[in-house]
């Protein structure tokens, strides 16, 4: 019996050893990436300087066009990512103003990521490499359920998360296999259209206070950046499109953008433009704000 203990301390200690050891190895590759994820990109990257940066989720990601406003004299990157709701795109701003970025603005999708103040899952994992590195990363997700296990178990966050940041990634990040995430300045067009297009019902939406924009709009205003928080738009046969008109009753200042493109030819899907749909949308929201610095 006593042999046997020993045997089953000593293969405990192995396993920790090889768990800290495989802790080590990931987030060291990880923190030389930057050509992977628009999260690696920004976590590595400092001093960038930008007129305006979008943030929000695909209907960012796929929507707004950057080279349109770079076309105009103004340094741009989209931001946006896939399923990223407002808690993430505030914990993307606030590591933006740790990586001394200046921003002069904002433009910030309000629009379904309001009805909630959940997280995305997937997004969350990109963000744990660099758990123990990052005291702004550590803090936003202090109080969350799994938060000691993820900080104090070593490798723990990277099994946990396997699907977003195990061995495969990891390894694509250690060769530098670039994806398309940054191309484009980090617009992503939609080029395949759903035909004939499923109508989105938001009759189960409800717009309210939302926790994430209420800090995106603390972090604006405290390093004097200039937010303009948008709608953007969705094919005209969704069901309960007063929806929207309801999000401005909770936040006034929201600009209504939905109506801007309609006509179902711009569409991917219900809820996402095509490529023509987000160049057409695109040149409505510089032309509300901006006025060419040169000219294209």
């Amino acid at each position: 019996m006593k042999q046997f203990l020993q045997f089953l301390l000593k293969a405990l200690a192995l396993l920790l050893l090889v768990m800290v050891l495989l802790d080590v190895l990931y987030t060291a590759i990880y923190l030389q990436s930057h050509s992977r994820t628009k999260i690696d990109y920004l976590y590595n990257s400092k001093d960038k300087n930008f007129d305006v940066v979008f943030l929000g989720s695909s209907r960012v990601n796929n929507h707004l066009v950057p080279k349109i406003f770079n076309n105009n004299g103004y340094k741009t990157f989209n931001f946006g990512m896939t399923r990223s709701r407002l808690e993430e795109s505030a914990l993307m701003l606030q590591l933006m103003v740790e990586r001394n970025y200046k921003i002069k603005n904002l433009i910030l999708q309000v629009d379904l990521n309001i009805n909630t103040n959940d997280h995305s899952e997937a997004i969350r994992s990109l963000f744990m490499p660099y758990l123990h590195q990052s005291e702004t990363i550590r803090n936003y997700y202090k109080n969350i359920p799994e938060y000691n296990q993820l900080l104090y178990i070593p490798f723990y966050r990277y099994m946990h998360y396997d699907t977003k940041i195990g061995f495969r990634e990891m390894y694509f990040s250690l060769i530098h296999k670039r994806t398309n995430n940054l191309e484009n300045y980090g617009f992503h067009p939609l080029t395949k259209d759903e035909r004939p297009m499923v109508a989105a019902d938001l009759s189960k939406y409800y717009p309210k206070k939302n926790i994430g924009y209420e800090q995106i709009k603390t972090i604006c205003k405290k390093n004097n950046i200039n937010l303009i928080a948008i709608t953007t738009p969705m094919c005209m046969s969704i069901i309960n499109r007063e929806y929207f008109n309801h999000i401005r009753s909770v936040y006034p200042e929201i600009h209504n953008f939905e109506n801007a493109v309609t006509d179902d030819n711009y569409f991917a899907t219900c809820g996402h433009m095509n490529e023509k749909g987000a160049i057409a949308f695109t040149k409505v929201i510089f032309n509300a704000f901006f006025k060419a610095k040169s000219n294209p």
